[in-house]
Order: structure tokens, then C-alpha cells, then sequence
């Protein structure tokens, strides 16, 4: 079955609210871990995840950092009004460039309360260390059913990256229904986050500590780091009736030379995702690749794409050498690409043995990722997780899941 035919309903389950975590657990590692492999479901503790993985197995991490995304400002009258920033406009719209923009920009923003925003402009006074700031912000048009937010800093000299992080906050998931706090700022960041740009967290990445990391370089474990820049899309419910009439959202990629080339080199090694991100830009790679090779030009994979596309005998080695030869050809030492991928049931993984991820919303399209993975089996998962108690979302406990390659 082609997936635009999936009924969505068919992909829920009863979420009680009080299962969904509010706040992160103090120790990182001590969350609770549901292990899946060949249809048998056990339990662990995080902190000892390197015992449950094989030997020179290889570990994909996503190394992109939450910006403080959501600024609440005050007009005229004292009403508050959102502005919430989705993705940049101009000048760059490369995210980690964007983010290190100086002076203005404008970015595509989700804005609450627009009804409320009349001025011709709003202000926002800050503090970055013992420096006085001020953020102003003007409507520059409509983008679909989001605005176009023109922002202009003083003193020019921040980026906008340090403005965010004075005058912002993190933009903690709709379902966490509380106000963000200064725990946040260090909670909802993976301790590895690396390259600013995301507006959600990467959350399987959120149970590594260093001790974690330590016992996996113990075990000979590899591990490699990518970036996609997770949206605001990744929150939006499916409301169609079938996924036909389901728009996946875009999400940016950034792949440097030297994780292509590792991957390259470790194709006999099992590859683990750390995260529903980091999967869907190890299987984005090879249709990238496939793209390319067939001299297509946009570097972006399209939402249907591996359903509709012939079937060939074009590997994975083969996409990822096609990937090398064009950085070598462009003189770059980073791929920067786009990703609309959904992974639903009927899709063949390419790179992907297995599966680090927390529990997600029903009818959700990362439900289907994992149903995708693992098959039906993901009822009977997420059956023993409600029934055991575990913590769902965002800041819940994690799963392990080893592919299930009957459900392909």
C-alpha cells in the first residue's frame, strides 16, 4: 500500500495527560529505557545502554542546538503578543549562518495574538552580560499563514544567536504546559548540541551524559555527528483522514565531509539513530545521493519520493560516493540540504538498523516512523510502556528499538 492511503486513525492510542513528563528527571541517565528486538520487549536504565548495543556498532547523533526561538513582547495597551521565529528570509537562509547574522534580518515567525499588533513596530528592552540592548521588530508581509518579521538590534555588534539567548526563550514543546525556566535553558539542549538552529530539541539526545558517552568508547562504539535543524512542523498533527492530504514540513540538513566518510567506511558496522532526526537524515543522504546521480540539482528530497521512485540496484555506497564526488567537484566541506522524508509504513530502509527514540504522539508522523520501523509491533510497545508506567515526550524515558525487517 502506497502510504498516502494510510488511514491515520489507525496509528493512535489513548494517551493519559499525566503520562506526558513535565520536567526533565535531575540525572539524565537515569531514565528508564524499553529495549525491542526480534518481537521481545524488556527494560533498563539508560546509563547502561552500551551494554545493550553491539560491539563497533556505529551511533548517529544530531548536534543541533535549541535557539531561544519565542520572544514575548508588550504593546501599547500591555497585551502580550508572540513572536516566534520558524525559519530565516533574509539575508541568509542557511540556519547556522543566520543565526550569527549581525545588525537585522527577517525571518518567516508564527505570531500570538496578532489581532493585538497594530503599532507600526514593538520593542523589547534587554540585558546580555552588563551590555544594554534593545530588540525592535516590524511586520514585513505575510508568508501562507505565518508573518514576515523584519528585527533590527542594538548594539549591532551581537549576533542575532546572543539576542536570542538575552531577550528569547526556549520554546519548550505545546504539550509541556508550564513556562519555560532557567532549567530548561540546560535541560532541553543535548549536552552535545553543537550548531544553533533549532526551534525543538533533538529529545532521544537528551538521556547522554558523558558517563554514557564514556561506556559507549569503552564498548568500541563510534560515534558520528550530523545536523538537521528540527522545525516547528515537527509538532503539527496529522489532520487529514489519510496522509494523503498531509504536508510534511521542511527541515534543514547539514552532513560535513568527514561523516560521509566515516559511514562510507563503516557500512559492515549496524547503525544506530540516536533520534527520529538523526534517522531521517541518514536515510535523506541516500536519496540525496540517488538525486544527484540521476543530475538533478535541487539538493531537497521530497515527501513521496522513495514510494514513487523505480527501483534499482543503487546502493548505499554508491549514494554516499556520489555525495563525496559532487563536494569534491563544489569545494565544500558540508552538504546543506532540505528534507520533506516521510517515513511511514511501506518505506525500505537504506542505512538504519536501529532506533534510539522517546514515545511519541499518537497520530503523529513520528508514530509512523516508528510503526514503519518495527511494524505492528509498536502497538505491543507502546501497550507494555503505558501499562509500565514510563514517562512519554519530550522529556519522558527512551526506547531502543532494533528494525523489524518483516514490516518492510
Amino acid at each position: 500500500m502506497h502510504p498516502k492511503n494510510l488511514s491515520i486513525s489507525d496509528f493512535t492510542y489513548v494517551l493519559p495527560p499525566e503520562r506526558i513528563a513535565q520536567h526533565s528527571l535531575a540525572q539524565r541517565d537515569e531514565s528508564r529505557l524499553l529495549l525491542y528486538q526480534n518481537g521481545k520487549i524488556s527494560e533498563d536504565i539508560f546509563r547502561n545502554l552500551a551494554y545493550h548495543l553491539p560491539e563497533n556498532s556505529t551511533l548517529i547523533f544530531n548536534d543541533t542546538k535549541v535557539i531561544h526561538a519565542r520572544i514575548i513582547f508588550k504593546n501599547e495597551n500591555g497585551a502580550k503578543i508572540e513572536v516566534f521565529l520558524l525559519e530565516p528570509v533574509e539575508p541568509q537562509r542557511e540556519l547556522q549562518l543566520a543565526v550569527l547574522q549581525h545588525r537585522e534580518c527577517a525571518w518567516r515567525c508564527f505570531v500570538g495574538n496578532a489581532k493585538k499588533w497594530r503599532e507600526e513596530k514593538m520593542t523589547k528592552k534587554f540585558f546580555f552580560g552588563d551590555e544594554k540592548g534593545i530588540l525592535e521588530v516590524t511586520k514585513a508581509g505575510r508568508i501562507e499563514d505565518d508573518f514576515l518579521i523584519h528585527l533590527r538590534w542594538q548594539p549591532e555588534n551581537l549576533s542575532l544567536s546572543q539576542v536570542l539567548d538575552a531577550a528569547g526563550f526556549v520554546p519548550l514543546p505545546p504539550y509541556i504546559k508550564r513556562i519555560a525556566t532557567k532549567e530548561d535553558d540546560a535541560q532541553y539542549q543535548t549536552i552535545y548540541a553543537a550548531q544553533s538552529g533549532s526551534v525543538a530539541a533533538p529529545t532521544a539526545g537528551l538521556h547522554f551524559t558523558e558517563n554514557v558517552f564514556q561506556s559507549l568508547k569503552e564498548k568500541k562504539i563510534q560515534s558520528v555527528f550530523t545536523t538537521l535543524h528540527v522545525s516547528a512542523g515537527t509538532f503539527l498533527p496529522v489532520k487529514s483522514t489519510t496522509m494523503e492530504g498531509h504536508q510534511m514540513h521542511h527541515e534543514q540538513i547539514v552532513v560535513h565531509r568527514d561523516t560521509i566518510e566515516k559511514l562510507l567506511h563503516s557500512l559492515d558496522r549496524l547503525v544506530i539513530c540516536v533520534g527520529t532526526t538523526s534517522l531521517r537524515t541518514m536515510e535523506s543522504l541516500y536519496w540525496l545521493g540517488k538525486n544527484l546521480s540521476e543530475g538533478k540539482k535541487e539538493l531537497e528530497v521530497e515527501q513521496w519520493q522513495p514510494y514513487e521512485s523505480e527501483n534499482s540496484s543503487f546502493t548505499v555506497s554508491d549514494s554516499l560516493s556520489v555525495i563525496l564526488d559532487w563536494m569534491q567537484k563544489n569545494k565544500t566541506e558540508h552538504l546543506v540540504a532540505e528534507t520533506k522524508l516521510l517515513i511511514a509504513p511501506g518505506y525500505q530502509f537504506k542505512i538504519a538498523d536501529g532506533l534510539i527514540t522517546n514515545f511519541h504522539l499518537p497520530q503523529s508522523t513520528l508514530l509512523l516512523l516508528v510503526a514503519a520501523f518495527i511494524g505492528e509491533d509498536w502497538r505491543k510497545v507502546y501497550d507494555c510502556a503505558l501499562k509500565k508506567d514510563f514517562r512519554f515526550l519530550s522529556y519522558g524515558d527512551a526506547s531502543l528499538l532494533f528494525r523489524n525487517k518483516s514490516a518492510e
